[in-house]
């Protein structure tokens, strides 16, 4: 008999693997000061490439002095209980309105994380007859929602529309003699490869199949589209997704998340939904933050013009430099490049440390090896200093590891001990 830790120890894991060099620099590294563009690791100032707060919310003036208020006026306890129990308020009901108004659904609820809130909403949605049909570069939050499943999934290959034609004619094969529905869920926007859902072509296939679709716009919701309403709104298919889901933890600079649909399903997930049912309200400084940054959202579409000032400026820099950006079409911007895990970690060595560029870096096991990306995240705060800066830096370490200066035999030891 094994002994159940024994395992868990052994090697770190897939990623846990180079824990020891790696805590405190690589992985798990401290950034400090103001939140924006430029903070400090290490006691240096750097440039930063890689906080999710698209519009600037996060520390925008208006929302730290609402958020500061609500704090003096609630604290972090109110309300005490589930929503269900004790926990409901009209601050609440009113933040679901004024989403569900702006998304163009009949009604929303509103989640108290975006990972285990998707993850409760699929559970909530599908028993053991349904059949679950989704895109293969879904999130991992989607990926552990489909885990508790107890009925059949099929996965598509990613933004395939003709794959994902053939596993909803396999999924409705086995709809009907399971007696089931079927749920096709995808993204909005692909946090990693910056590419959008082929929500508009996905939505057309109802006219040949009966499904209902769900969708995570983490990404979108508050970027995308004439007025930040998301993906669906930026591809003119709103009408035709059923479920929309999104966090408040990229554009809007908070935390919690959000579902919108059909009055009678929201019903039905606010009585059913595991992980609202079970677990403490959403606290009212979250809330009134929240209603605060809906007001911004819809009244300051200059911080949206920003954000694509900001991501045009970037993205179009680097493609004139010969920088590979794959398929992004969003905010993302993931730089592909070729070489190993120790010329990766080098390299980004040599970007925080030489040129105080702090961007984050995605190597083998998440994606193939003998690829790197180096995923960089605009947002209205950063300035146009901050992307020449940043242009400069990557032809200059682009040309070093082109030259093969980056060769090292292991990733250089960076742990927090040091």
């Amino acid at each position: 008999m094994a002994d159940i830790f024994e395992k868990l120890v052994k090697d770190g894991g897939p990623i846990g693997q180079h824990m020891k060099r790696a805590h405190g620099y690589f992985a798990f590294p401290k950034l400090e000061g103001e939140l924006g563009s430029r903070m400090f690791f290490r006691g240096k100032e750097r440039i930063v490439w890689s906080l999710n707060n698209y519009l600037g919310l996060a520390n925008h003036p208006e929302t730290r002095k609402a958020d500061t208020i609500a704090a003096e006026k609630w604290g972090m306890g109110y309300p005490m209980g589930a929503r269900m129990m004790s926990g409901n308020s009209i601050y609440h009901e009113e933040l679901e309105k004024v989403l569900s108004q702006f998304v163009k659904r009949e009604d929303a609820m509103l989640l108290n994380f975006g990972y285990q809130g998707i993850m409760s909403c699929i559970d909530a949605l599908v028993n053991r007859r349904d059949i679950i049909v989704y895109d293969a570069e879904c999130h991992a939050c989607i990926v552990d929602g489909i885990r508790m499943h107890l009925g059949y999934s099929y996965t598509y290959k990613h933004n395939d529309v003709e794959d994902c034609e053939k596993q909803l004619q396999r999924a409705t094969k086995m709809a009907e003699k399971t007696g089931g529905g079927i749920l096709l869920i995808t993204e909005g926007v692909y946090g990693m490869s910056g590419d959008q859902g082929k929500l508009k072509e996905i939505v057309a296939l109802k006219e040949k199949y009966e499904f209902r679709i769900l969708i995570d716009d983490a990404h979108g919701f508050g970027a995308m589209g004439p007025t930040g309403a998301g993906a669906d709104e930026a591809q003119g298919c709103q009408a035709g997704i059923d479920l929309y889901f999104s966090t408040f933890v990229k554009s809007m600079g908070s935390i919690g998340a959000f579902i919108a649909g059909p009055k009678d399903v929201l019903a039905y997930l606010r009585y059913n939904t595991r992980s609202q049912i079970f677990a403490k309200s959403l606290p009212m400084l979250i809330v009134e933050g929240m209603l605060k940054r809906m007001e911004m959202l819809k009244t300051m579409p200059e911080l949206r013009e920003k954000l694509w000032h900001v991501t045009n400026t970037l993205q179009n820099g680097l493609r004139e430099r010969g920088f590979d950006l794959g398929k992004t079409n969003t905010m993302v911007t993931p730089v592909y490049m070729k070489g190993d895990v120790p010329e990766a970690t080098a390299m980004v060595l040599d970007l925080r440390e030489n040129y105080n560029i702090f961007c984050s870096i995605v190597v083998y096991p998440v994606i193939p090896k003998g690829q790197i990306i180096y995923r960089l995240i605009p947002t209205a705060a950063h300035t146009d200093e901050d992307i020449q800066l940043t242009l400069q830096a990557f032809t200059e370490t682009k040309a070093k590891l082109d030259a093969g200066e980056y060769k090292v035999a292991e990733i250089p030891d960076m742990a927090e001990a040091m």
